[in-house]
């Protein structure tokens, strides 16, 4: 009978960009797993620990045998980018030795992370084949990042997302519609646009936040005055949010099974089209093809 060469600590998760790498994991877990909106992570078998060289090592060597031409591999669990650079280029250049059509290696990235290594030390990571970091930015307005116990600011999103840009790596940033509710929904939209357009990341998308393990966690670090943005709500904010961008040339997605509308385009070139597209479902979302509830998930 077949196995699959890793064995994996379930849950394993990547992004849906991601759909036909192999999953390396280099880590369990995540390093900081106090965001109150995140699920991902809070099971007793996801702690965080960093993988032994000598296991990941075997499991590249595993999949190499078993799986062939690999050309695209993700290194898990939520922050590879945590290991040290040394430790990093030791993984890149096993994966370079093992997997001779490898094209790119990605990773998710928490921006504190990058705090610690330096725009020479991306730039190594990238000549050795790191391609794209993920980054949960979440949101831009200092006071959503500190009710959600994001261990992030304005400011710490801005420089992590400089140096990926100034060492030459490809961003994907995601940001959560309604993630500061009705209360804080204007500048939620407002300040991530502002934060986005400080950044011009190559790649943007939008999920919408939600609970499927319920919202005692969230409203723990929240407040109990966090309100639920309504699906009218999500589109109006997604508006004001498409009517602060100033992009140049970034990719925007909200195509995640989150969203209850998909938008496809390049901005700035296709702003106008992705906010028609929104006016409509705001003024008639019968004749917006929106998906179905029971279609929508994590």
């Amino acid at each position: 009978m077949y196995s699959f060469p890793i064995d994996y600590i379930e849950p394993v998760f990547r992004p849906p960009s991601e759909a036909k790498s192999l999953i390396l994991p280099v880590t369990n877990g995540c390093s900081w797993n106090k965001c109150s909106f995140c699920e991902m992570y809070t099971q007793p078998q996801k702690k965080f620990r960093a993988r032994k060289p000598e296991d990941v090592r075997q499991d590249i060597a595993k999949a190499a045998q078993s799986l062939g031409g690999v050309r695209r591999v993700f290194l898990a669990d939520g922050d590879a980018m945590v290991l040290p650079t040394r430790r990093l280029l030791e993984i890149l250049a096993d994966l370079k030795a093992a997997f001779p059509d490898l094209q790119r290696v990605s990773s998710y990235c928490l921006p504190r992370n990058l705090a610690r290594k330096s725009v020479e030390e991306l730039a190594e990571l990238k000549a050795a084949g790191l391609q794209i970091l993920y980054v949960g930015m979440e949101s831009g307005d200092d006071e959503v990042l500190s009710r959600v116990n994001k261990g992030e600011t304005w400011e710490s999103t801005r420089s992590a997302l400089c140096k990926i840009k100034e060492a030459g790596l490809t961003s994907s940033v995601m940001v959560l519609n309604g993630l500061g509710g009705e209360a804080l929904s204007r500048q939620h939209a407002i300040n991530t646009a502002k934060l986005c357009n400080e950044t011009q990341p190559d790649y943007l998308s939008t999920l919408v936040v939600s609970f499927p393990q319920g919202e005692e966690r969230f409203r723990a670090a929240f407040g109990e005055d966090f309100a639920p943005l309504s699906q009218q709500g999500l589109f109006e904010e997604i508006r004001l949010f498409l009517e602060h961008l100033e992009l140049d040339r970034t990719v925007f997605r909200s195509d995640h099974a989150s969203n209850y509308l998909v938008l496809k385009g390049n901005l700035g070139r296709d702003k106008q089209k992705l906010l028609d597209q929104v006016n409509v479902a705001i003024a008639n979302p019968g004749a917006a093809p929106l998906r179905a509830e029971w279609m929508r998930g994590l």
